[in-house]
C-alpha cells in the first residue's frame, strides 16, 4: 500500500486572495486552498483595505497582516487548522480597535459572512 504525505517545509504560499467569505491561497506545489474567513476572526473584523494589506513571511511559509496583527502559516492552511486565538484575547483586541489603538478602519467588524 502506498500513501502520500505532505512535506510542508517545502510548500509555500505564492498568492493570497481575501474575499468577504473566504481566504484563498495558492501554494508552490500547484494547489489552491480556500478556507472560511470565519476561521480567522481578525480577518473577519478587518476592513477590505486591512485584509488587502498582507505580506508573505518566512519565504512564503506564512502570511502576515500588519494592520490586523494576524499571522497564518501555510502548514495550518494545509492541515485545515483555524485560528487558535482564545476568545479572551480576541475580545481584548476588538476592544483595543474600538478604542482606536489599532488604527481601525472598520472597528465594528468586517462585512460578509463572518
Amino acid at each position: 500500500m502506498t500513501s502520500s504525505t505532505v512535506d510542508t517545509p517545502h510548500v509555500h504560499v505564492t498568492s493570497v486572495v481575501v474575499a468577504n467569505d473566504y481566504l484563498t491561497v495558492e501554494l508552490s506545489d500547484g494547489r489552491t486552498i480556500s478556507t472560511p474567513l470565519s476561521w480567522y476572526p481578525r480577518l473577519c473584523h478587518g476592513s477590505p483595505d486591512e485584509r488587502a494589506d498582507w505580506r508573505l513571511i518566512g519565504s512564503g511559509r506564512g502570511i502576515h497582516w500588519p494592520r490586523l496583527d494576524e499571522d497564518i502559516s501555510a502548514g495550518n492552511l494545509i492541515f485545515g487548522k483555524p485560528s487558535a486565538e482564545s476568545q479572551e484575547s480576541l475580545k481584548r483586541w476588538i476592544e483595543n480597535r474600538a478604542g482606536g489603538r489599532n488604527n481601525a478602519v472598520n472597528p465594528g467588524g468586517g462585512s460578509g459572512g463572518c
